[in-house]
């Protein structure tokens, strides 16, 4: 009987502790609302690399001479100018809420 209790109260103990760990992972999931300029610091970065990819595969594409090969670095460069393309919106959406931009930032 006993022992039944102290299963019990262990049980209880870690499914709290589930619960807070599940309230700690909910909490930092959420980005925060402003960019410190770290945030921009990386997104710079972020975005000048891609773009900078962006052009050399675009480059790359259009020198190869292999049909397969082009359609493959085409994916690629493609997937480089969405994800640029999405740190871009996200940039416009915080400067349109009062936040700085990476662009803003740059011409600093």
């Amino acid at each position: 009987m006993q022992q039944q209790q102290q299963g019990q109260s262990m049980q209880n103990q870690q499914g709290m502790q589930n619960q807070q760990s599940m309230q700690n992972q909910q909490a930092t999931q959420t980005p925060p609302n402003t960019l410190t300029n770290k945030d921009l610091s990386y997104l710079k970065d972020g975005m000048s690399w891609l773009l900078n990819a962006v052009k050399k595969f675009n480059h790359y594409a259009n020198e190869c001479t292999d049909q397969q090969v082009k359609q493959a670095i085409q994916r690629v460069c493609q997937t480089h100018q969405q994800q640029y393309d999405l740190l871009l919106k996200h940039c416009q959406t915080q400067s349109q809420q009062g936040g700085q931009t990476a662009s803003q930032q740059t011409m600093q």
